[in-house]
């Protein structure tokens, strides 16, 4: 990393910290967010109601200070909701452009497959290009620019499964889960007296947030484990359980968020064993099972743990594994 750029574990770190006095007891998904954040990914968030799949997104915008909007997706919800209008001015004879809230830097699009399609489909070119065109113009949105889409896996009813190009375009899936019941108890005493999202605090600028996703991309990933990702992915296009396996997006996404990993632990090199945290998040909602393996109840995350164990770890140089020993 170049002297200039931001320390990334540290802006990692008064992340973690302020976010954690509104998220109890979710470090590990906490981190896997900002890992997508930091490297410029966005996050599906899938999981039942009530488990503060809203807050992550709510407190992580005010974490850094960016502008911060909410889609709620319904069936009525138009493209031209979420990407903004052209409204014509009777006093300059001139169609002005209003901008949706899509061009908030952190976008919240809850629900997400109780949007139609047509609608899904207008985050598309957004997710993926950072930018939107709307009757023709294209307007570039403004870095550092994140969606947090949430659905709930339980609820099918008036739902649109997205189509796995929706589902492409996030870096990673995760779950929160339920709170244990220690964590529970504290998340009542912490609401007691109010919601600490309220005085949540900026701790890090945006410009922070561009440096370090600067920084990143030049944490070094050596020739051994360049080809251990690609071996990951070209085992699961040869799974006889896999009936779509992971796309060259996959690889890159797998790649960039081992980097990211990697510099939030504080290393400037990727170890296999970021590569392996990575797998999971980045490849689960990737890879499509055959019907008789889904029959058979098999699952992606055995199918990925297969894969993991099957090929072999890279053994890198005397001088990667004293710098690894000595950050375990």
């Amino acid at each position: 990393m170049s002297s200039e750029s931001v320390d990334v574990r540290a802006v990692a770190s008064r992340l973690l910290t302020n976010m954690e006095q509104v998220i109890v007891g979710k470090r590990p998904q906490i981190l896997l967010t900002l890992t997508a954040y930091l490297c410029e990914g966005h996050v599906l968030l899938e999981d039942v109601p009530g488990v503060a799949k809203t807050m992550l997104a709510r407190a992580l915008a005010k974490s850094v200070g960016c502008t911060f909007k909410r889609i709620q997706c319904t069936p009525d919800l138009l493209p031209t909701d979420v990407t903004g209008v052209s409204v014509f001015n009777q006093k300059s004879a001139e169609f002005e452009f209003r901008p949706g809230p899509i061009f908030a830097q952190t976008v919240l699009a809850d629900e997400i497959n109780r949007a139609t399609p047509r609608t899904q489909a207008a985050l598309l070119e957004a997710m993926a290009e950072r930018r939107v065109t709307v009757d023709g113009n294209t307007y570039t949105l403004k870095a550092p620019f994140l969606v947090i889409a949430t659905q709930n896996p339980i609820d099918h009813e008036g739902t649109f499964p997205l189509p796995e190009a929706q589902l492409d375009r996030f870096l990673i899936r995760l779950s929160l889960g339920y709170p244990s019941l220690e964590e529970e108890s504290r998340m009542l005493t912490v609401l007691k007296q109010g919601h600490p999202i309220d005085s949540l605090n900026p701790v890090v600028s945006a410009s922070d947030i561009l440096k370090a996703q600067e920084a990143i991309r030049h944490v070094h990933v050596d020739e051994k484990v360049r080809l251990y990702i690609l071996q990951i992915i070209h085992a699961t296009r040869e799974h006889e359980d896999v009936a779509l396996g992971g796309s060259p997006r996959a690889s890159i996404a797998l790649f960039r968020t081992a980097q990211a990993w990697a510099a939030i632990q504080g290393r400037d090199f990727v170890l296999p064993d970021d590569v392996k945290r990575m797998c999971l998040p980045v490849l689960g909602h990737r890879l499509i099972l055959k019907p008789e393996s889904r029959l058979r109840r098999r699952t992606v995350a055995a199918v990925v743990n297969e894969v993991i164990s099957d090929i072999k770890v890279p053994i890198l140089s005397q001088q990667m594994a004293a710098a690894r020993d000595s950050f375990d």
